[in-house]
């Protein structure tokens, strides 16, 4: 069973964050984002199930690609299904939030049970280059979607940061923000910009 962090009502909430860290990192580090997320929302922050590089933890290996090998993405997908189907209430809806890999995760959760996720933020994240079981759904009722990104990044190759810009268009109804200067990092300007977009989700007008 995945390790994670989370809200005392986590477990029961109609509506819930899901906090997922990138490539190395572990459950502590978004749970910062918690103090950014609308008031009484539930959240959780999950640890990614292998160990490494370092003393953190990844999604899966970076190691023969640039995007994560399928099989062990939807493996990673699987594990964190389970997380979500131990751990959160049987019609819990989702709000995934991710960081670099853990944004590929986040889109992970959207392209395979789309009903059960209210929309997905990428922050300095992106999507995996291969069909996935909903992309057909998705395509047609185009669920919500955060990216923000910074000119300074090079951490995510070109090639992948090129697919995302393909991708997110077509299957969702996206905001993308793009702030100068900055490199594979969160800023101030981006966590109120996801504040916003967290915000219009879960208490639509």
């Amino acid at each position: 069973m995945l390790t994670h962090v989370s809200s005392p009502d986590a477990a029961w909430a109609p509506r819930l964050a899901l906090l997922l860290h990138g490539y190395g990192a572990d459950e502590r580090d978004l749970a910062g984002l918690a103090g950014y997320l609308p008031r009484g929302l539930a959240w959780a922050a999950v640890r990614a199930p292998n160990r490494g590089p370092g003393p953190g933890y990844s999604w899966f290996s970076l190691e023969d690609t640039d995007f994560g090998e399928q099989d062990a993405v939807e493996a990673a997908t699987e594990l964190l299904w389970e997380w979500v189907d131990a751990n959160c209430a049987p019609d819990a809806r989702l709000v995934p939030i991710g960081f670099s890999q853990g944004g590929l995760m986040a889109s992970q959760l959207l392209r395979t049970r789309p009903a059960r996720v209210d929309g997905i933020a990428l922050l300095s994240g992106y999507v995996m280059d291969a069909p996935q079981p909903a992309d057909d759904v998705l395509a047609q009722n185009r669920p919500r979607a955060f990216w923000g990104r910074g000119t300074a990044d090079v951490v995510i190759p070109q090639v992948v940061g090129e697919l995302t810009e393909v991708w997110l268009p077509e299957y969702t109804s996206l905001e993308s923000h793009i702030y100068q200067g900055l490199g594979h990092a969160v800023s101030e300007a981006e966590l109120a910009d996801l504040q916003r977009f967290v915000a219009s989700v879960v208490s639509p007008t």
